[in-house]
């Protein structure tokens, strides 16, 4: 470690209040350490520390210097213990919280690349509400947590967020999958697929309707993305997702996703979350990197925060 020496010498002296009692405890002749603290105060052009006839105290000075010095000490046993981790990164868990839809989309790819590199790791996808993906990561249940319109929490680490407006989602052989963008009032002609009550993007697309004065009466309600998905693949039904929602039906060319050309849906937030610093290490942000990869691929560029 740069400087490791110098960092003991001054943490040390400041713990023991005494330089013979610091250099007893590093087993280093009280000269050598010394000579260390008066060549720092020279360069820093500070004394750091008052020296009185029982012992020495920290100045002002020191006390600054003091607080970076066990900082950097702290941070490099963080790094040392996560480059240990990363030398033996032969077995363990990772807990993947996430929504349906994403689940079988870019958590699953990410979770075949990762498996390709660390093939002795066990990858833990569990779908959940979104109140369940926020409250497992919070307490730890879960590693990492990939949602839409997560509350932001002081216990959570948001580590990528975007936008991710939902579309009208439909067969690729749809009557109005050759458009680039569609009006919603095309899309009442054919049969509807909403989200219910239970949740939270139903409101989304209620309102949206609303908005648009087009009352409306859909022929499916379900509270299963997959489920959405299913109807959308076997006929005419248009369902509202976010193009994250079908990554794997689209790769497969079985549905696509279209904007809405003439009204706006609500903000539709995904967000990529772990316990704030408290994540069980370097494995799970490597399985959040091989996330935070695929999704800023499919985007076209990075939107980490």
């Amino acid at each position: 470690m740069l400087h490791s020496r110098l960092l003991r010498y001054i943490d040390e002296v400041a713990r023991c209040g005494s330089i013979r009692a610091a250099g007893e405890k590093l087993h280093i002749a009280p000269s050598a350490i010394n000579k260390h603290v008066l060549l720092l105060e020279e360069e820093i052009g500070e004394p750091l520390f008052e020296r009185l006839p029982r012992g020495l105290r920290p100045t002002p000075a020191g006390e600054i210097l003091l607080a970076h010095v066990r900082r950097t000490m702290l941070e490099y046993r963080q790094v040392e213990a996560e480059i240990r981790e990363l030398q033996t990164l032969q077995s363990g868990e990772i807990i993947v919280a996430t929504a349906t839809g994403l689940a079988s989309g870019v958590v699953a790819a990410a979770a075949l690349n990762f498996y390709a590199r660390h093939p002795q790791m066990t990858i833990s996808i569990r779908t959940m509400s979104v109140r369940e993906i926020q409250a497992s990561v919070a307490s730890g249940e879960a590693d990492l947590g990939l949602g839409f319109n997560l509350a932001a929490s002081p216990q959570l680490e948001c580590l990528w967020e975007r936008d991710t407006r939902l579309g009208a989602v439909m067969s690729s052989g749809h009557p109005l999958a050759h458009m680039e963008s569609i009006p919603l009032a095309h899309c009442t002609s054919y049969p509807l697929i909403f989200a219910d009550r239970s949740m939270l993007i139903h409101g989304n697309i209620a309102d949206t309707f609303a908005g648009a004065g087009l009352d409306v009466a859909p022929t499916f309600r379900t509270n299963s993305i997959e489920t959405m998905k299913r109807l959308a693949a076997a006929g005419d039904g248009i369902a509202f997702l976010s193009k994250f929602d079908i990554t794997e039906e689209y790769r497969r060319d079985v549905l696509v996703y279209r904007p809405i050309r003439d009204r706006v849906f609500s903000r539709n937030v995904l967000s990529l979350v772990r316990r704030d610093k408290h994540g069980r290490g370097i494995a799970s942000l490597l399985f959040a990197d091989e996330v935070m990869n695929l999704l800023a691929g499919q985007l076209g560029g990075t939107d980490a925060v």
